[in-house]
């Protein structure tokens, strides 16, 4: 049994015409359609809401939105699953969970990670084919759209649930792999505690641990018999034209008494994507692999996130202390930095840290901000 994996997927405006006709080939090239159809199952993450009327919810970042016209192309990928367990299918609300769930359906397109509350998201989907069955378990960091006990949305990652959630899959299943819609965006190695929670996750029975939303190549590791991969990039996802979002994998699980991974590299091009070839190909792999191998290496995580929290933590702190994009524009480039120093003194530094680091603290803080939110 083959299965291949796509990461996120959303049809954007370069490319809407594209899905609206649904010209796969044209998004995929003929390489890369022939290799993406000859799995047997097929799967990738749509993290897009799909409805025609614009009706943003209140959040940080982007409020994404496609045309339910655009499913056409989606359903032209012969998805096996998509899955919505992600941190922008709430973006246009209810209406907009309930329409891409409703459009999905009328499709014939099975998904998987969302539902009426916290309970219906997270189900899994199980695949069974030639007596072997396969639990797909999907989650999403806590953002704007998780469910709750009484509200509709994603399945969050919780570890007091979602583990128990993976650990009863796998007495159900032969195999279980496990999508993880978390870790920092543009960022090619996992924090540590990413990776603590994912070798938790292996220990629970997931065979492939597979983290998406960072819209980058990560880095992979095998871990007490499961494999772990950190980041696989996008799937169709026309919105930058950069290093991180140029390149992605796809993931290819090959199942007979055991699971054989192959890291397929594809490209941007054009208002699609096509399979990576010849030396484009070999430095992706390589580059992959170089990252997979320092991570081996002692305390190369924590050091290497550090330098990464370094060099985000004024940024971070101008938007705690509302400077706003020109002020911290001016701050950041005409005075060195000279009115975040002084807005913050370490008395100061210690507080953020303390109501952020203590669990009592950082509970309250948040069930305080979204009611004064609602109040005002």
């Amino acid at each position: 049994m083959q299965l291949i994996i796509g990461g996120d997927l959303v049809p954007t405006k370069p490319n809407l015409d594209l899905f609206n006709k649904a010209e796969i080939i044209s998004l995929l090239g003929e390489e890369l359609c022939l290799l993406w159809n000859s799995a047997d199952f097929r799967i990738f993450n749509l993290e897009v809401p799909l409805i025609d009327k614009e009706d943003p919810i209140a959040k940080s970042g982007p409020n994404l939105i496609s045309p339910t016209s655009s499913v056409k192309g989606i359903k032209a990928l012969n998805p096996s699953l998509v899955t919505l367990a992600n941190n922008h299918i709430l973006d246009q609300g209810i209406q907009g969970l309930h329409s891409t769930k409703t459009i999905l359906e009328k499709n014939n397109i099975p998904f998987v990670g969302v539902g009426d509350n916290v309970y219906a998201a997270s189900v899994p989907y199980i695949i069974e084919r030639d007596g072997i069955s396969i639990g797909i378990y999907t989650c999403a960091e806590n953002e704007f759209t998780t469910a709750t006990d009484k509200t509709p949305g994603a399945n969050p990652f919780d570890p007091l649930e979602s583990l128990d959630h993976i650990e009863k899959l796998k007495l159900k299943c032969d195999y279980v792999i496990v999508l993880y819609h978390g870790g920092k965006e543009h960022y090619r190695y996992p924090s540590p505690y990413l990776q603590k929670v994912c070798r938790k996750i292996a220990e629970k029975g997931a065979d492939l641990v597979i983290c998406q939303h960072s819209h980058s190549i990560g880095c992979f590791e095998e871990y007490e018999g499961s494999t772990i991969i950190y980041g696989q990039g996008n799937f169709i996802f026309n919105k930058y034209d950069n290093e991180f979002w140029n390149s992605s994998l796809l993931i290819k699980a090959y199942f007979n008494k055991g699971i054989k991974i192959d890291y397929i590299p594809i490209v941007k091009k054009g208002n699609g994507v096509e399979l990576a070839t010849g030396q484009k190909s070999k430095d992706i792999l390589s580059e992959f692999k170089h990252r997979s191998k320092e991570i081996l290496q002692d305390e190369f995580i924590e050091k290497k996130y550090q330098e990464f929290a370094n060099q985000n933590i004024q940024s971070y702190l101008r938007m705690f202390s509302g400077f706003g994009k020109w002020l911290s524009r001016i701050d950041r480039r005409l005075l060195n930095g000279i009115l975040l120093k002084k807005r913050y003194d370490r008395n100061q530094l210690l507080v953020i840290q303390n109501y952020i680091e203590c669990e009592a603290h950082r509970e309250l803080v948040l069930k305080g901000i979204k009611n004064y939110q609602r109040n005002n």
